[in-house]
């Protein structure tokens, strides 16, 4: 069977081929369901070999097709297809149902030539905006390099194969296992050149790698083997962009060199972080942290723990107000010794002021025990930080944290929003800092728009606090022109306020199969599948001079083949049998 009459999971039509890498082959399809053009990956049967790996893989397909946003690639479907090879052997081939882009791969365009450095500008940040997204997700790409990116035909970038890379990963037993399948060395960080674990950061290293290439025109390192070119990445230093293109300016070489840092701590910690400096070194405009607040101290006092506990207003005033948090089940205590569970059956105020003064009381004794001076720790700025990087930093200086959630639709989920006492302030051994924590936007529910006419879905979305995507018109059997057949995410989804809404509307129309030559019983199933959904009669082709019987091929349609209205009643032909 060629590819283009095979269909895959019984609904997707297979049809040319746009593009072959190391891992897949990319086919332009068709969604027979929706009536919608796509685009088929197709993954490398061997990838499959591990029975987990279609639990990994449709999982972290799932976790891709949740995120929204005009610079990533959506992700509609992924499963395996199974077959029979010529020797009766079972073959499973996963494949991914995708948003087909038309345009080039950054790849391509970085082969072409000389990219200006405004368009090179306005590609990363694309690049980091879809990162974003993934990232305030929870999915790291781990794969990001040029031929994972798109330019579409209108310029805008598109990047593709989120959490598909981790799902392949996971598949094989080192990292060194799959060089040749998941990432790049070219784009390789030094923690993935090591084989250790990644986060968000990784997907930043590799962002500037990008960067670095169009820019200077060249990758920063080159080697005669993948290996030798890892190496570089974990011990050498590049040379700056601007030895390979003098337009380079000092600011934008102090962003790319940032972005590849060899120690994470020491990259951009974020993806708009990023951005933000990126933006501000094409002005010409650097990036400058906030001073923080005047250092203040907090001086030993003398307390009496009996007093305390009948009087807890007798408490000092900066611990009162320090304990001033969100209900008790949203505060977590890390590097705490002091049983708190019986506390709580206390009450929440009660519970949260004798938390305090336990650790207020240790603090004393440890100051006066360790820091005879009283000239205390200056406490590490950590906001805009990870948590888990914050939790590192304060317990690193021996604080006590205290986690407070909060929703923010400016600050990605699990990024410090702010603190308290401030970065600088000098404060005792043991002492707890409030480090509020963003659990990211507002979240709204996508209303169910199935069924509703173009302009009172764009409307539902609108009051919903959401944004209107792409709407695109495809053909449909049973929905009227202009009404909505679905939307993308579907309805119910739960998502950050202001996410895009993309709207797939009916033409009020079907595309009639060309049924001549075709056997009668052949040509009414065509006709009567929901695909299509005539009704059909069948009728003899000049039946007036016949005194036969009806033939059992169709001569002839009364609707010809092509795109037309829907629900209607077709007449097959035949020829007269004498």
């Amino acid at each position: 069977m060629i590819n283009n009459e095979r269909l895959i999971a019984g609904r997707y039509r297979i049809g040319s081929l746009v593009g072959r890498g190391g891992m897949a082959e990319v086919y332009e399809g068709y969604d027979t369901r929706l009536g919608r053009t796509v685009a088929i990956k197709l993954l490398k049967s061997d990838l499959a070999n591990d029975p987990s790996f279609e639990e990994k893989f449709r999982g972290e397909a799932q976790a891709s097709a949740r995120m929204a946003h005009p610079s990533i690639v959506r992700i509609y479907d992924a499963g395996e297809e199974e077959a029979t090879d010529s020797n009766g052997n079972l073959v499973k081939t996963p494949f991914i149902i995708m948003e087909l882009v038309k345009g080039r791969l950054l790849r391509e365009v970085i082969h072409a030539g000389s990219v200006e450095i405004d368009k090179a500008v306005r590609y990363v940040t694309g690049i980091l905006s879809a990162l974003e997204v993934s990232h305030r997700s929870g999915v790291i790409h781990r794969d990001i390099k040029p031929a994972n990116v798109m330019i579409s035909e209108n310029d805008a970038v598109k990047v593709m194969d989120f959490g598909i890379a981790r799902a392949v990963s996971d598949n094989s037993a080192t990292q060194a296992a799959t060089a040749g399948i998941v990432g790049t060395a070219q784009y390789f960080s030094p923690e993935q050149a090591r084989g250790e674990q990644v986060d968000a950061r990784t997907d930043l290293y590799s962002t500037g790698i990008i960067l670095y290439e169009l820019l200077a025109g060249r990758p920063p390192f080159k080697g005669e083997s993948a290996v030798s070119v890892a190496y570089q990445h974990v011990s050498e230093t590049a040379p700056n962009p601007s030895d390979f293109n003098p337009q380079v300016t000092p600011e934008l070489n102090a962003v790319v060199m940032r972005a590849m840092a060899k120690d994470r701590d020491d990259r951009f910690q974020t993806a708009e972080e990023f951005r933000e400096h990126l933006l501000a070194a094409l002005a010409g405009v650097p990036v400058t942290k906030p001073q923080p607040k005047p250092v203040t101290q907090i001086e030993p006092v003398q307390v009496d723990a009996t007093e305390l506990l009948e009087k807890p207003e007798s408490l000092p005033t900066a611990l009162l107000e320090g304990f001033e948090t969100a209900p008790s089940e949203q505060i977590s205590i890390s590097n705490n010794k002091v049983g708190v569970g019986v506390l709580w059956g206390l009450g929440t105020g009660v519970a949260v002021i004798l938390i305090g003064l336990v650790f207020w009381l240790f603090s004393i004794g440890a100051n006066n025990s360790t820091n005879p001076t009283g000239t205390g720790v200056a406490v590490a700025n950590v906001a805009d930080s990870l948590y888990e990087d914050a939790l590192e930093a304060l317990t690193a200086q021996d604080l006590v944290v205290l986690r407070v959630y909060e929703q923010s639709d400016t600050v990605p989920a699990g990024v410090v929003i702010r603190q308290e006492p401030a970065a600088g302030t000098l404060v005792l051994p043991k002492t707890p800092i409030t480090v509020y924590v963003s659990s990211g936007a507002t979240e709204v529910i996508v209303p169910n728009l199935v069924g509703t006419p173009e302009a009172n879905a764009v409307a539902m979305i609108e009051q919903a606090g959401l944004t209107v995507g792409s709407i695109t018109v495809t053909g449909s059997p049973t929905v009227a022109e202009g009404v909505v057949i679905t939307s993308d995410p579907v309805a119910g989804s739960k998502l950050p306020q202001g996410t895009v809404v993309n709207l797939i509307l009916s033409s009020g129309k079907v595309m009639v199969p060309d049924v001549r030559n075709l056997a009668v019983t052949e040509a009414i199933s065509l006709m009567t599948n929901p695909a299509v959904g005539y009704t059909t009669s069948v009728e003899i082709q000049n039946a007036g001079s016949c005194d036969g019987n009806p033939g059992n091929v169709v001569i002839d349609q009364s609707i010809p083949p092509g795109e037309a209205e829907q629900k209607q009643n077709i007449i097959l032909f035949v020829e007269c049998v004498q």
